[in-house]
């Protein structure tokens, strides 16, 4: 299992330089940069470990600003490829083309966004759609356990859960408030999600939501919720409710390459093609879940074809 190698907050950006003991054995040199999302950074640095140790001259510099800052340094063409944990906006696509910044959207892997609370919480092991709204909705008036169902504990709420950067933010908001960056602003905000592990793992009166693998990873520390729309369809996020998409919380994470820098840098898309040739064997170690067999072909196809074009 992946350990979690950074703890930093939004507007500090964690980069690790990797390989620099692996063995010799490739000619192919060159530097790939990095940034993005934390939810897609395991998915992405395991990759990039397995990479460089076929390739040990290629330097991978992996960031964490969350996908919004992540697309910024992007644009600016400050980095190669963008994790990122949800799609490209309109209104991005429109700053890229302005900048003149050619990309590829790849989809990589399934997660499946985990709300979590303390162990010791005896008291919560569902919550309906309607509950999560009323939870996080811009405004909200929920303060107390109490306030959610009279029968819990008349103590107050510590939340915890993705900033303004982040591509989970986004996708939470828009499934449970109907809006995208819809949400109550009362609460500790991270795009690290290590962060919020630490901060829902320190209070037993607190809870969180952030990708599985964050979950899966510290499962000692945190007792995840079921979730559901109908009371006779109660999930909890696993391989299997996040890969079918009953939990209610799945969605696909992504790469997004700028097609712009592959022809001076040959290193971008042998990471890439490696990329899209290795991940579904690698994901389930990081606690995602892979997509088809034919999923990743035709995104490697799709990559190549777009690599042709803009060269």
């Amino acid at each position: 299992m992946w350990g979690v190698r950074f703890g930093l907050y939004a507007s500090v950006v964690l980069v690790v330089v990797m390989g620099l003991a692996a063995k010799d054995n490739s000619t192919l040199k060159g530097r790939v940069v990095i940034d993005g999302s934390s939810t897609v950074y395991p998915v992405t640095e395991a990759v990039a470990e397995e990479f460089q140790s076929v390739h040990p001259k290629v330097k991978m510099t992996i960031g964490v600003s969350g996908t919004g800052g992540g697309f910024k340094k992007f644009f600016n063409q400050e980095i190669d490829i963008n994790n990122a944990s949800r799609k490209i906006k309109p209104m991005e696509q429109k700053k890229a083309t302005e900048l003149g910044v050619q990309w590829i959207e790849l989809p990589v892997a399934y997660d499946g966004i985990s709300v979590v609370v303390h162990p010791k919480n005896t008291w919560v092991t569902l919550l309906s759609a309607a509950q999560l709204k009323r939870l996080w909705e811009p405004k909200s008036t929920v303060m107390k356990w109490s306030d959610l169902d009279p029968s819990w504990p008349d103590r107050k709420m510590k939340l915890y859960g993705p900033g303004a950067d982040s591509g989970t933010f986004d996708f939470f908001t828009q499934k449970v408030n109907g809006k995208a960056r819809a949400s109550r602003s009362d609460y500790t905000a991270s795009e690290d999600d290590s962060v919020l592990v630490k901060g829902v793992a320190g209070d037993h009166d607190a809870l969180g939501y952030f990708g599985y693998a964050y979950y899966l990873e510290n499962a000692s520390k945190l007792k995840v919720v079921g979730i559901y729309e109908q009371p006779d369809a109660v999930y909890k996020p696993d391989l299997k409710t996040i890969a079918s998409g009953q939990y209610y919380l799945s969605r696909p994470i992504f790469i997004y390459v700028s097609l712009s820098r592959l022809s001076s840098n040959k290193a971008i898309s042998s990471f890439v093609e490696f990329y899209l040739k290795e991940v579904a064997g690698l994901v389930g170690s990081v606690g995602y879940v892979a997509m088809s067999e034919s999923a990743y072909s035709r995104a490697l196809d799709k990559f190549r074809q777009a690599s042709k074009s803009s060269s």
